[in-house]
C-alpha cells in the first residue's frame, strides 16, 4: 500500500471506528437478506487461528422465532440489570450511565421487533497430536511452561476459540457501521445458553459467543467516549 493511498483511506476507516457508538434503539423494518450476507462476508474476512475457519453464524430475522427468544432476552437482561448492570461503571458520569440503560431497558422491551439477530458460533477441532510433537512441546516450554499450560488449559482454550471469533464479529460491526445500520455486540445470552442453542437448534458442541441484534437506527450515530489512549499505553514495559 502506498502512502498516498493510505492517506486517502486512513481518516474514513478512523471515522467509522470513532462513531462506532452500541446502537440499541432499531427500526423494526427488516434488513435486505443481501445487506445482512454482506456483513457475514466481512466477518469472514476476519483473522481466523491456524486459518481453521471452524466458525458458523446463526441469523435470524423471522419474527415468529425472535417472539421465542425475546422472554430469553429479557430474563438475560434483568439478571445483568440486577448485578454487574446496577452500577455506573468508575469513572462514568452518572447521567450518562443512566442514558445507557434507559436504551438498554428500550431494546429488551422492544426485542421482538429486532429487525435480525446474528449469533457467532464455533466448534474447535480435535487437536492433532503426536507423541513426538508432545515430547518437543515440553521441551521447549520447560517443566514450569508446561504446569501452566496444564493448570490453564479451559481458560487457554476458551481464549484461543474467542480469538478465532470476535475479531470477525468486530468486522461485522464496522461493516454495519459502514452501512448505516445499528448493531451491538452482547454475551448476556450466555447466562442462559442452553435454552437458546435449544431455541436455534444450535448443536450441543458448538459454543456461542455473542448475540448481535442489527436495525436501522431510531437515533443518530456519534463520537464514542472512550479513555485517552495515554493513559491506557505501557512503552516497552508495565
Amino acid at each position: 500500500m502506498t502512502t498516498e493511498t493510505t492517506a486517502q483511506t486512513t481518516p474514513a476507516l478512523f471515522d467509522t471506528m470513532s462513531t462506532m457508538r452500541a446502537m440499541r434503539r432499531l427500526k423494526p423494518d427488516p434488513v435486505p437478506d443481501e445487506t445482512l450476507d454482506q456483513l457475514l462476508q466481512a466477518a469472514v474476512w476476519g483473522p481466523s487461528g491456524g486459518n481453521m475457519q471452524c466458525y458458523e453464524y446463526v441469523v435470524v430475522t423471522d419474527r415468529e422465532v425472535m417472539s421465542r427468544l425475546a422472554p430469553l432476552w429479557k430474563r438475560c437482561v434483568d439478571a445483568y440489570l440486577a448485578t454487574t448492570g446496577k452500577y455506573a461503571p468508575k469513572g462514568m458520569d452518572e447521567a450518562a450511565y443512566a442514558r445507557m440503560v434507559a436504551a438498554i431497558e428500550y431494546q429488551r422491551d422492544h426485542f421482538a421487533e429486532t429487525p435480525a439477530l446474528i449469533v457467532p458460533c464455533y466448534r474447535f477441532p480435535e487437536p492433532r497430536t503426536d507423541e513426538a510433537g508432545l515430547q518437543a512441546s515440553a521441551q521447549a516450554l520447560g517443566p514450569e511452561g508446561v504446569a501452566h499450560m496444564m493448570n490453564t488449559q479451559t481458560r487457554f482454550m476458551a481464549l484461543a476459540e474467542g480469538s478465532c471469533v470476535y475479531p470477525g464479529v468486530q468486522n461485522l460491526l464496522l461493516a454495519a457501521r459502514g452501512l448505516g445500520l445499528a448493531a451491538n455486540i452482547t454475551i448476556w445470552h450466555l447466562m442462559l445458553e442452553q435454552e437458546w442453542k435449544q431455541a436455534l437448534g444450535i448443536p450441543e458442541d458448538m459454543h456461542t459467543f455473542a448475540a448481535v441484534p442489527v436495525g436501522w437506527p431510531l437515533g443518530k450515530f456519534g463520537p464514542v467516549r472512550r479513555r485517552p489512549v495515554a493513559e491506557v499505553i505501557h512503552r516497552n514495559r508495565w
